[in-house]
């Protein structure tokens, strides 16, 4: 039966007063019913997107992952097409941005129990890898000529990059800082005087790859190329703003190396990242290589990288410390600053713990987050603070908030939890599996039921499913002093052997000093270059 005609311009309307009366109520299912039907059925591209995008920011603006999100994002990123085939760079670059912004805001992915990347990450990303203005500024990107061999006649020149943040450089840094026939620098985009003005902003970044902001351009090359033409070899720490910056810039025979580690396959900023300027990719666990390579299109095809999987760098023999026997019923969690760590997951543990036994309790280590972060964070830190407070009057719950002296605080913790809803590798639980604590890792709900994530990144008798199960792991690995003692030691030798320094920087040596510099993890081929570069 034919459908009537009905004018965009009604649609329009009646899809603005759902928006209006989804601001109005915490069960907006049928404002955003209405709203979709609506949308769907305007022809007018820009009149789409408008509505879907004002719809999904309504939402987000309460702190509520939109149901349309995808639409919206990919309605935007039609307009950035349609901008583009018609040459007007300029918008396109702004339509591509507001779809980027849309797609990757927060509180879809960071600041909720979901997020609709890791439900479905090839359905999410889809529109990324359709968008020819997404394909525009990955291709813009190439390099003319392919990373030169290292030299034997001096030093290998090692340059260190990050944006603000080198929280897991420091022994890597220091270690081929003190190896022979190396020289090392690091460098911060974020504080350098002539770099930081430059290295922000996603939509210069834009521009720039599809051909407009030729002075940024200039500016960028001089900033860059001192740096380029000195290293040997760029290890950018985490896949962010300093990642994009780079690669902005044709890195003649310098050979790329970026590290990525968790949240940012969740962000905007690798989409922006010219991955054929990239040599080496590396993540610290295969799970998150999984994600990234099924949601970052420039991670496949012609051109990109080579993938690797190398543990975070961490000295642990200095986390062994004697516990006494009371730590038994001390459990502990390193880190409830951010949604993803999910605290009052580890609060119902507790609960189930102590209807058996009073005498258990929890160490929180680290700061709670703010609440003014967004709406999402206030709700969640609200509901956590009401469970909190009987917990905290009984005397089961300490918060010790932030400290410098881990290997102190793990002394007193004969249990380390990780509750989180997702974790790239988790470094406090590792900490504390070294501590001797015994080790309860929940099932990452981003990452459970996938090839790869923490059943596959820790032993299998580590991981649980569910509170419940949790509880009853600790009750039989802390039946009495004897067994706890043993699972503890047994965690810690785990620990020691797996993931120690000591162990791990073997790899990073044949990363950036080996010629073939293939340190992949056996269970999955690495994606290679092609020959021909």
């Amino acid at each position: 039966m034919p459908t009537p005609q009905i004018p965009d311009e009604l649609l329009a309307n009646i899809a603005r007063r759902a928006v209006a009366r989804m601001a109005r109520t915490d069960r907006p299912f049928v404002s955003e019913r209405v709203l979709g039907v609506c949308a769907h059925r305007v022809r007018d591209r820009r009149l789409k997107a408008d509505l879907l995008g004002e719809a999904a920011a309504a939402q987000l603006g309460r702190g509520l992952a939109p149901r349309h999100l995808f639409h919206a994002y990919a309605a935007e990123l039609t307009c950035a097409d349609v901008h583009l085939k018609a040459g007007r760079k300029k918008e396109a670059a702004a339509s591509c941005a507001k779809a980027l912004l849309l797609a990757f805001h927060r509180i879809a992915h960071f600041d909720s129990a979901t997020s609709p990347l890791a439900d479905a990450p090839a359905r999410f990303t889809a529109p990324l890898r359709r968008s020819r203005t997404v394909k525009a500024l990955l291709s813009s990107r190439t390099r003319r000529e392919p990373a030169a061999p290292l030299p034997t006649d001096r030093p290998v020149r090692l340059l260190f990059a990050h944006s603000g943040n080198d929280n897991f450089l420091p022994l890597i840094t220091r270690h081929f800082t003190e190896s022979t026939g190396v020289e090392t620098r690091i460098l911060d985009t974020a504080a350098d005087p002539v770099l930081a003005p430059l290295a922000k902003g996603m939509s210069r970044v834009i521009g720039r790859s599809l051909g407009i902001g030729a002075d940024y351009g200039h500016k960028t090359e001089a900033a860059l190329r001192p740096h380029l033409d000195w290293a040997d070899i760029v290890f950018i720490d985490w896949s962010t703003a300093a990642a994009a910056f780079f690669t902005l810039v044709d890195p003649g025979t310098t050979r790329i190396v970026v590290r990525l580690h968790s949240f940012e396959a969740f962000s905007y900023w690798p989409q922006l990242t010219g991955f054929s300027r990239v040599d080496d990719m590396v993540f610290v666990s295969e799970h998150l290589r999984d994600l990234a390579v099924e949601t970052i299109p420039g991670l496949t095809g012609p051109g990109a990288p080579r993938t690797h999987v190398i543990d975070n760098a961490v000295d642990l023999p200095r986390f062994a410390r004697t516990k006494q026997p009371e730590a038994r019923f001390t459990l502990g969690l390193i880190g409830v600053g951010q949604v993803a760590k999910d605290p009052r997951w580890a609060l119902e543990v507790l609960r189930l713990l102590r209807r058996r036994d009073p005498r258990y309790r929890l160490h929180l280590i680290g700061d709670l987050q703010d609440p003014a972060t967004s709406p999402a964070v206030e709700r969640y830190q609200t509901a956590l603070l009401k469970e909190l407070a009987p917990l905290e009057a009984a005397g089961a719950v300490k918060q010790l908030g932030q400290t410098d002296d881990v290997p102190t605080a793990l002394a007193e913790i004969g249990t380390i939890l990780s509750t989180s809803l997702r974790e790239s590798w988790h470094l406090g639980l590792v900490e504390g599996a070294a501590s001797s604590a015994v080790p309860v890792v929940r099932d990452w709900p981003f990452f459970a039921g996938r090839p790869h994530g923490a059943r596959t990144l820790f032993p299998s008798d580590w991981v649980v499913a569910t509170p419940a199960e949790a509880a009853e792991r600790i009750l039989a690995a802390t039946a009495d002093e004897d067994v706890w003692r043993k699972a503890g030691h047994d965690a810690a030798m785990h620990a020691l052997a797996a993931w120690d320094w000591e162990t791990v920087k073997g790899r990073f040596d044949r990363l950036l000093l080996d010629a073939d510099c293939n340190v992949s993890s056996p269970v999955e081929a690495t994606l290679r270059k092609a020959d021909a570069q």
